[in-house]
């Protein structure tokens, strides 16, 4: 099989045989991003991941978490993933802009209670805007979409999240991230994902 010098965005590297992809967690503010990447680095074994790592918040230094891991080959192919949550807050918005840069997959943490529904599709309509101006749309990139804090009584119900959150009709996940309740499933969906597109591609 021959691969593309660049699949959707991804990086391949032919001369090393590796093939480095981004994911990033996306969505309004404390909606649950850290605390699922937090969750994830614990169950994942530890022989696939490094520690998770955090550049401090300055003028100068964007504010964001990552965790590198490696995955099985493809076809001789060494896959790396990079998996990066982006601050939620307002005044963050050109931090998450450049986080999203070279981005493969995407996982969008919706907060699943009442008041926040519309810091939801704020946040989606902003991720779409900042795709687009980058030359992608949003149904073009590997998205996955968690509806966080199903444990909380504020919560609204699973169909009008998806009602209002998922109108690409993407693969969707209830999660309780303090938990760790369905962190993981979802995080291996969006890699399922951006595998797909990759080989589709090839």
């Amino acid at each position: 099989m021959r691969f593309l010098a660049y699949s959707l965005m991804s990086v391949i590297n032919s001369a090393k045989k590796e093939i480095n992809f981004k994911v990033i967690y996306y969505g309004p503010a404390q909606s649950g991003k850290t605390t699922s990447l937090n969750q994830l680095n614990l169950q994942i074994e530890a022989k696939k991941k490094s520690k998770i790592k955090r550049v401090p918040q300055t003028e100068s230094t964007l504010f964001f978490d990552f965790l590198p891991l490696a995955s099985s080959d493809i076809n001789g192919y060494k896959t790396h993933f990079q998996v990066y949550t982006v601050p939620g807050q307002d005044l963050y918005e050109n931090s998450r802009r450049i986080l999203l840069k070279g981005v493969d997959g995407i996982i969008f943490v919706a907060d699943s209670q009442i008041d926040r529904i519309e810091d939801n599709v704020k946040s989606l309509k902003e991720l779409a805007a900042h795709l687009k101006n980058m030359g992608y749309a949003l149904q073009e990139v590997p998205l996955v979409i968690q509806y966080n804090k199903r444990d909380l009584d504020s919560a609204v119900s699973l169909d009008e999240l998806r009602r209002v959150v998922n109108s690409l009709h993407v693969p969707d996940f209830e999660t309780t991230a303090i938990k760790g309740e369905g962190v993981l499933p979802a995080f291996q969906c969006c890699l399922r994902e951006v595998v797909s597109s990759l080989k589709s591609l090839a």
